[in-house]
């Protein structure tokens, strides 16, 4: 039985602003690497053996935090890069609104149907981040693994192991460095935490924004 502890990463200045950020390296603000102090010392106690991590800084930075209570060295896992929004890349919500208003409401409505114009489909993500825990699977079996992805990556991988199709895109809550974990049994993945925030208690947030 194989252990995913999967974690999005922390706080960056385009998530504060609102600004797509999918393949663009944003590092983490100061609220994101406190996020993911934190959720380093909430999981200090646990036994961890490998650790993975989307190459983009946010995702790796957020890992490392976890991972050096463990000793444990992080991998780049590709599979888990961020989603390409292609052309929607470094705009702020405010002018995809306006500037892609027929797409930006099929987004809204209907997001498993949705190319972003040069850029990449959920399909896409979510075949290449299930081929990517397969490896890991594989690798590690019997054993517990971090995986330190993104809001659209691990929402992809939770709708494939709850059974749902990407259409469920947007019932799925993905918090800064929320923790979700699952366990491999057999062919099927058994659900055990989603979106667990509790190591953020004492920090000072806002209401849920799903971006």
């Amino acid at each position: 039985m194989t252990q995913i502890i999967l974690v999005r990463h922390g706080q960056t200045p385009w998530n504060l602003d609102k600004i797509f950020r999918g393949s663009r390296d944003i590092p983490l603000n100061d609220q994101g690497r406190e996020e993911a102090r934190l959720a380093g010392e909430w999981l200090k106690g646990e036994s961890i053996h490998a650790a993975y991590c989307s190459p983009l800084s946010r995702a790796r930075d957020t890992a490392h935090a976890i991972a050096r209570h463990h000793n444990l060295a992080v991998a780049d896992l590709p599979g888990l890069t961020d989603l390409c929004y292609g052309d929607w890349e470094g705009l702020p919500l405010s002018e995809v609104k306006v500037r892609y208003a027929e797409l930006y409401r099929q987004w809204e409505t209907a997001p498993h149907t949705v190319r972003f114009p040069r850029g990449e489909t959920l399909d896409e993500v979510r075949d290449r981040a299930m081929e990517a825990l397969e490896v890991v699977v594989q690798r590690h079996p019997d054993q517990v693994v971090l995986l330190a992805a993104h809001r659209a990556v691990n929402k992809v991988l939770i709708a494939a192991f709850i059974g749902l199709d990407n259409s469920h895109f947007w019932r799925i809550g993905q918090d800064t460095t929320a923790i979700n974990r699952f366990h491999r049994v057999g062919d099927a993945w058994h659900i055990m935490g989603l979106n667990d925030t509790c190591h953020l208690r004492g920090l000072a947030r806002g209401e849920y924004v799903d971006f």
